[in-house]
């Protein structure tokens, strides 16, 4: 990974845009070519309130294990996060930002040639969580390499497009066809289940995303019971309620394909989830 002993060393001005920084200077077109042209990489997603994070930790694990695997590199965490905090302290504290990492050096013809890692910050306005209820239809897709969040997402937002022209929300992956198929996560989201006494998170390959770990913590802080085991089609309709979660919050599912979950199932769970989510403060970049 570039040095970075100085992260504050570009004065960025946001105006409207969002911030791009690579390894700590203002992006420019010629330093994002490599990015653009060679899906090679990993990042993490988050939301910034008052410069700080919640789940700041476990993004920066997601990091490092994807450095580890996809570069065989070192991560300089304290970099980053100067990085972070600059792009941060621009939009003036609160913000989306994405932290995505590459390398312009990185040949895949030559693979296995160790490369520098470069670090590209991006920060745009602050997303609203929203309570709007999902349409889900359920798609049928593995999503590759599941414990990486690296940057191929071309089936995942093609799968959300074709549900979105069948007049959904947005898609949910099962591993098949038939009542037995498994269910794993949604486009960009996890996925979790009310049963009436316990939240059920489906157990089968899928990115573990920061929002359902810092749930899963928050829940178990409240003594709220939780089960991971496998969920399949055929047991959506014995649930009381559906959500969804990612950085962006906590949203309640109306239905997925022919199963409708009443709306007057919503309000409980989403009492708890709010809590389980304020249990985890934010820590600063």
């Amino acid at each position: 990974m570039r040095d970075a002993s100085n992260p504050g060393v570009a004065a960025v001005n946001a105006g409207d845009g969002p911030i791009v920084l690579l390894n700590g200077e203002d992006a420019g077109a010629d330093a994002l070519r490599m990015l653009a042209l060679v899906n090679y990489g990993h990042f993490t997603s988050l939301q910034v309130r008052d410069g700080a994070v919640q789940g700041l930790g476990l993004h920066l694990d997601r990091l490092r294990q994807g450095n580890a695997e996809l570069f065989d590199a070192d991560f300089d965490a304290d970099a980053v996060r100067g990085w972070m905090r600059q792009a941060a302290q621009a939009r003036g504290g609160d913000c989306s930002m994405r932290v995505t990492l590459f390398s312009r050096q990185f040949d895949h013809r030559h693979a296995l040639r160790p490369v520098g890692v470069d670090v590209l910050v991006s920060a745009s306005a602050p997303l609203a969580p929203t309570s709007r209820s999902l349409r889900l239809q359920t798609r049928v897709f593995s999503r590759p390499v599941p414990q990486l969040k690296h940057v191929g997402t071309f089936p995942l937002v093609h799968h959300r497009r074709q549900a979105l022209k069948a007049g959904y929300d947005d898609a949910l992956f099962v591993d098949g066809d038939g009542p037995q198929a498994r269910v794993s996560e949604g486009s960009f989201w996890n996925v979790g289940f009310w049963d009436g006494r316990q939240v059920v998170w489906p157990d089968a390959p899928a990115l573990r995303g920061t929002r359902e770990r810092l749930l899963q913590q928050g829940l178990a802080a409240a003594g709220v019971g939780q089960q991971v085991r496998p969920v399949v089609l055929a047991d959506l309709a014995g649930f009381q309620a559906a959500f969804a979660a990612n950085a962006n919050g906590v949203q309640p599912v109306a239905s997925i394909d022919g199963v409708v979950y009443p709306e007057e199932g919503w309000e409980p769970v989403l009492a708890l989830l709010g809590a389980a989510a304020r249990h985890a403060p934010g820590e600063p970049l």
